[in-house]
């Protein structure tokens, strides 16, 4: 279980304080945000936020105020004196908001992908229906591993990050049913093309990489997929994707809250 640095939560239409709430299972949207250094920085921090606002009017959450009042809930609750490493997670309902801190693992160059048969609830949205999802990453080490969200036979992304593959220096991405995070999005407009194709399981070894782009894990290389007995064959295109990666968190961390 994550140990956390904070867990508070608020009536959305007051920011009076009440009882905690993870919200998870509810009819809402959430987003998750790495957040590091003295002062706090966050990446991507107005993407996340813009992202979150939008979809919150899908799901029925209206209020005029809603930037205006996470900025003042973050600054209230983050210290200027506290270095971060962490991820940041916020969650809205109607009529509640919740914030929470924890802290961030990096990934290990042995990550091993771990494939289960199961698609999010509505995918182009980052939902709260998400607690299936977590039973599974409850169980491992996340620095380790990550489930591998397979439909119809089709990998669509993990339960953490949105996947790319490689296979004859092309780079290639599933067709739908997957939500497009953050991350992915800042990086497809600074990769060439990347192919849509679905990506069958049963043709993995076709593939020389799989490279996880999230909030949570940054960019990472894939292991193995023991299922399947895949193994990572290059390191080329997640070299180069980490690369423009760290090059866009830069840019990112010199805007202030």
């Amino acid at each position: 279980m994550a140990t956390y640095l904070l867990k508070k939560s608020y009536q959305l239409k007051n920011l009076k304080e009440i009882m905690f709430k993870d919200l998870w299972g509810d009819h809402g949207v959430f987003t998750t945000m790495w957040i590091l250094s003295k002062p706090p920085k966050i990446i991507f921090f107005k993407d996340h936020i813009d992202n979150l606002i939008k979809s919150s009017k899908v799901y029925g959450i209206n209020n005029k105020n809603l930037k205006k009042n996470i900025l003042t809930l973050l600054k209230f609750n983050l210290s200027n004196k506290k270095r971060y490493n962490h991820l940041l997670r916020i969650a809205l309902t109607k009529k509640v908001i919740s914030i929470s801190l924890r802290k961030r693992f990096k990934p290990k160059i042995n990550l091993n992908l771990k494939l289960i048969k199961l698609k999010r609830s509505k995918p182009e949205y980052k939902n709260l229906k998400y607690k299936k999802i977590l039973s599974y990453l409850s169980k491992l080490d996340n620095s380790k591993f990550d489930i591998g969200l397979v439909d119809n036979g089709n990998l669509l992304e993990t339960g953490t990050s949105n996947i790319l593959l490689s296979k004859n220096n092309k780079l290639y991405s599933p067709v739908n049913n997957f939500y497009r995070g953050i991350t992915l999005k800042t990086l497809e407009k600074k990769l060439n093309k990347i192919y849509k194709r679905n990506i069958y399981v049963n043709n993995l070894d076709q593939y020389e990489e799989i490279i996880l782009l999230g909030s949570g894990k940054g960019i990472a290389s894939v292991a193995n997929i023991n299922s399947v007995k895949w193994k990572r064959k290059s390191f080329k295109f997640f070299n180069l994707i980490l690369k423009k990666f760290n090059s866009e968190m830069n840019k990112s961390l010199k805007i202030k809250l």
